[in-house]
């Protein structure tokens, strides 16, 4: 289909003059969410020592959030072209950060686990529609770039703040801290929001207030993410792995089905006629699977192999951060502008790739300036593959489904990171302990585990730039 025509210049609170707070508005509510995604993860331990938490239920301070989160993005997003994007965005920020006073006041698991809930309920409805605001206020190609650059510069530097602002919070004021850190980000947000952001009303709920379809899609996703955390406890073959999958299956397979046929969808379908709407979405799943063995395996590797702290560790990876948020943020929209998103996201994949392969003979004893400092190098790539793959995966979205188009877009990101945690994670604990059984020592053993994981992980980065090849245009061509 051809490229949509850009959308009415921005009204008044669109302007130039505004532009710019109203990107930084939305770069600081993303900023606080993948903060919180990876902050709470290092106070993990302070956390079960003060409320009392069971080991199985200490997962759930994670897996509650991330349930909520990627199960409420489509629905979210979808709400948000119907009752307003800005309108969602504040609401999912008052939310969220009503939420993290709840879980910094929490006294036991269970308010503490139903507060994450909440933060990813917050989080979902805010996160869905902001990739819907942003390509409707910078609708130029070349500003566009840039802000959708400045956009995943903010998530980079997110996730890495957060192991090392976590571990300073925690060590110097306690855990509460890591959720009380939210209340001035969130009321400066919402103050901002409501000045800078455009005040663009929605479609209306009779132009898609389809319920039955809103209870297929959302109860589908939140059983699929509630079945794929479950993979590294209770294994893939597992009854009740199966079975709750299938169930999974069977109510996404029928939301689709009621798409086709209702009157006032969800999701219209016809957003994933776009090569590059379902390309990209598909190419995101797969990069991010690869990806987050970096974010999580390496950060693992460090502390269980090396026996680096938790500080020690936030601090190792600060440079990836750098590097990914340096080109995201200087080198990826001129690239994009010269070259076109595609060629960049190929060249991304394959310093992904390059990444990935060298972690493969990663050794037990490994010394970091040696063995871990050119991954953080070569991690860049991450830089250049995130605003290109946003670029293209938006590039097909109309502005009345820009909303919807967000949410799919998050939604996938999500999917894409928990299979990526569920999969490799079960590889790298099932080769450990198949090494074990044969009397390896405990080092060896964990390294070859993570090895099996990286490898793994080159390949989905390389299924990843097989599908952009094939599937995805530049924008300015036909879709």
């Amino acid at each position: 289909m051809p490229r949509t025509a850009p959308s009415p210049r921005p009204t008044r609170t669109g302007t130039s003059r505004s532009r710019p707070l109203a990107l930084a508005v939305l770069s600081a509510s993303m900023l606080m969410t993948i903060l919180d995604g990876s902050i709470v993860t290092v106070a993990m331990p302070a956390i079960q020592r003060d409320l009392g938490f069971s080991p199985a239920g200490l997962s759930w301070t994670v897996n509650a959030y991330l349930i909520a989160f990627g199960g409420l993005l489509l629905l979210a997003g979808r709400l948000g072209d119907l009752i307003g994007r800005k309108t969602m965005f504040l609401a999912g920020n008052v939310v969220f950060t009503a939420a993290s006073l709840l879980a910094g006041v929490a006294t036991g698991p269970g308010l503490l686990i139903a507060a994450r809930f909440l933060q990813g309920v917050g989080s979902a409805m805010a996160s869905a529609v902001v990739l819907g605001i942003l390509v409707t206020l910078f609708t130029e190609p070349g500003e566009r770039a840039k802000a959708i650059g400045v956009f995943s510069f903010t998530g980079a530097a997110g996730a890495s703040i957060g192991q090392v602002l976590g571990g300073v919070l925690t060590d110097a004021l306690g855990w509460n801290w890591i959720f009380f850190i939210n209340l001035p980000i969130g009321l400066i947000t919402i103050a901002l929001a409501v000045r800078a952001l455009p005040a663009e009303p929605g479609t209306g709920l009779a132009a898609g207030a389809d319920v039955i379809g809103a209870v297929l899609v959302t109860g589908g996703l939140m059983l699929g993410l509630y079945t794929v955390v479950g993979i590294e406890r209770y294994g893939w073959l597992a009854g009740r792995t199966l079975g709750l999958g299938a169930l999974s299956l069977a109510l996404l397979a029928a939301f689709v089905a009621r798409q086709a046929t209702a009157a006032t969808p969800l999701m219209p379908l016809r957003i994933l006629r776009s090569r590059n709407v379902s390309g990209a979405n598909l190419v995101q799943m797969l990069a991010l699977s690869g990806m987050f063995a970096f974010q999580i395996l390496v950060a693992l590797y460090m502390q269980k192999i090396l026996g680096y702290g938790a500080l020690d560790t936030g601090l190792a990876m600060l440079p990836a951060a750098l590097a990914i948020g340096g080109v995201s943020l200087f080198v990826s929209a001129r690239l994009n502008t010269r070259f076109g998103e595609r060629r960049v996201l190929m060249a991304g994949l394959v310093l992904l790739f390059a990444a990935m392969a060298w972690l493969t003979r990663i050794p037990v004893d490994a010394d970091y300036l040696t063995d871990l400092l050119p991954v953080m190098v070569l991690i860049a790539g991450g830089g250049l593959v995130l605003p290109a793959l946003t670029s293209l995966g938006m590039s097909g979205a109309s502005p009345g489904d820009a909303g919807l188009t967000s949410g799919l877009f998050n939604t996938t990101q999500q999917i894409g990171m928990a299979t990526g945690v569920a999969v490799l994670s079960t590889l790298a604990a099932a080769r450990t302990q198949a090494l074990r059984s044969t009397g390896a020592g405990e080092p060896a053993a964990l390294a070859e585990g993570y090895h099996l994981a990286f490898t793994t992980s080159a390949a989905l980065l390389a299924a990843a730039f097989v599908v952009t090849v094939v599937v995805l245009r530049d924008p300015s061509r036909r879709n």
